[in-house]
């Protein structure tokens, strides 16, 4: 009879180290509906594509070239980018194996681009397609350009980080530093003119307006830039400084001031910012996700000084 120790681990033994654990087995079934949502995505846009160069022949090279000569997603947005930023000393093969390498290094970016075009197409009545996201919303293409030049900040490949930056700032007119840290389903309506800083979180499905700013209140260091709840709805033009938290659910009305913080499923207009309701006892609206319901007038009932 063999040792005790051979018969623990003989093929025909079942060891504790060989079965998945619980969160092991949760996280492949996870990884697999993730594949099948991106893979079934990507059919859908291929097939808007292919409707679209039937019905535009001027198109038809251009939409070959984005989306239909390509295998994914991850491919075509990496192709798409890297002719959006290239330069004449940036090239865009360069550009489109940066891009491309990120992506499939890390299967949550791919997963954030999935959210991130299903938060345009429900949210901006505007959008009229997947594929349309894909190729012409800046927003949806600076957001993407941005998870790629922060996995090269978190790798500190800083001077790459900063250079993707900034040709994303100068052909998008969108700044988001490179550290900042932006959660999946975002919006960035129309986009231009948005600057997000340094030390700036943004949670999950948020919606931002064009011209915010997340920015800092002078030439502090350290922590200094604002952080924004799961599920916030950011105005047109709203303008929130400092290390200041924005609640879950928040509403910042467009043009606002905002230099403290906003309570959880609060709203906050003007300039200065006062919270809907007053301060002592602000009024929390019932929605918890104001960044997808893009709810923007719901306070103007209980602004009891609102004048028109």
């Amino acid at each position: 009879m063999p040792p005790a120790e051979e018969l623990q681990h003989s093929p025909g033994s079942q060891s504790n180290d060989t079965q998945p654990s619980e969160s092991e087995a949760a996280a492949e079934i996870f990884a697999a509906a993730a594949d099948a949502e991106a893979a079934g995505l990507w059919t859908q846009i291929k097939a808007e594509a292919r409707h679209d160069a039937e019905e535009e022949p001027a198109l038809a090279s251009y939409l070959y070239s984005t989306i239909l000569s390509h295998s994914s997603l991850e491919r075509s947005i990496s192709f798409h980018l890297g002719n959006k930023l290239c330069s004449s000393t940036l090239l865009s093969t360069l550009l489109y194996h940066l891009f491309l390498n990120t992506f499939t290094s890390d299967p949550s970016l791919r997963n954030a681009t999935v959210a991130d075009l299903r938060a345009a197409r429900v949210r901006d009545p505007a959008c009229i397609s997947f594929s349309q996201c894909l190729l012409n919303y800046k927003g949806f293409l600076a957001i993407q350009a941005h998870r790629v030049s922060h996995k090269l900040w978190t790798q500190s490949r800083k001077p790459l980080a900063l250079a993707l930056h900034s040709r994303v700032s100068d052909v998008f007119a969108v700044d988001i530093h490179p550290a900042a840290r932006i959660g999946k389903g975002i919006l960035l309506d129309h986009a231009t003119g948005v600057v997000i800083g340094e030390t700036a979180v943004i949670g999950n499905n948020v919606s931002i307006l064009h011209h915010v700013t997340l920015g800092g209140t002078g030439k502090a260091c350290g922590d200094r830039h604002p952080k924004i709840g799961d599920g916030c709805l950011i105005g047109a033009g709203a303008t929130i400084l400092g290390n200041v938290k924005i609640g879950a659910g928040a509403k910042v009305g467009a043009g606002s001031v905002v230099l403290i913080d906003v309570p959880t499923r609060a709203t906050a207009v003007g300039n200065p910012a006062r919270l809907v309701g007053g301060k002592e006892k602000p009024t929390m609206h019932d929605e918890e996700c104001p960044g997808e319901s893009m709810d923007h007038t719901s306070f103007i009932s209980e602004w009891s000084d609102y004048i028109i």
